[in-house]
Formats: C-alpha cells, sequence, structure tokens
C-alpha cells in the first residue's frame, strides 16, 4: 500500500514538470557571447523565475506557467526587458544586446 502511494506521488510530479516549458538561448553583445554570470529573470504570471548565462552566453529557465512573459537582463547599474511567450514544448529565444549611446536594447536574432 506504501509503495503504490509513493508511486502515485512520483506520476504527479512528473505531470507537473511535464506541463511546464523550457525556455532557453544565446545572448550576445554584437558578434561575441557576453559571458558568464550574467543574471536573468522571466516574469510570469507574477512568479520570477532566475538563472545566470554561463561562459557561452547560454541560459536555460524553466517556467512553469504558459502565456506571455517578462525577460529580464540585468547589467551592472540598469536592467533591460523584452516580452517572450512560455509554451508547454521547449522554446529558444536568443538575443542581441545593443548599447545605443547610453541606453542598451534587447533585441530577438
Amino acid at each position: 500500500m506504501r509503495s503504490l502511494g509513493m508511486a502515485i506521488l512520483a506520476l504527479l510530479l512528473c505531470a507537473s514538470f511535464m506541463s511546464a516549458g523550457e525556455i532557453y538561448g544565446t545572448i550576445t553583445d554584437g558578434t561575441r557571447p557576453v559571458g558568464a554570470g550574467m543574471k536573468i529573470d522571466i516574469t510570469a504570471s507574477g512568479k520570477v523565475y532566475a538563472a545566470e548565462t554561463d561562459k557561452y552566453g547560454s541560459y536555460r529557465i524553466i517556467v512553469k506557467e504558459k502565456g506571455k512573459c517578462t525577460l529580464t537582463v540585468h547589467l551592472k547599474e540598469s536592467a533591460v526587458a523584452a516580452e517572450l511567450f512560455s509554451y508547454d514544448k521547449s522554446t529558444r529565444y536568443d538575443w542581441i544586446l545593443e548599447t545605443q549611446g547610453a541606453k542598451a536594447l534587447l533585441r530577438r536574432k
């Protein structure tokens, strides 16, 4: 009986992960990766999911909510945001971080 309860619990946990969508991609500064340690947040339905880039400028975040989200890239003294969408399946978003004067912009590749 106890093993049946554990099996049901395992199925419920797997089902919750299966409904979550993965958002991944890279962030470049022109033609080169931004490097490791850049903080990234994705806000969906008021919940914030955080990650950092690796040395290749890559990121990966699991977002449980589906629909419109906001990606925020935290720079040294400011932050840049862009809209994206979360789906049931994995979705790739590659971004280019541009600086125009004193203003930073994030646009999709």
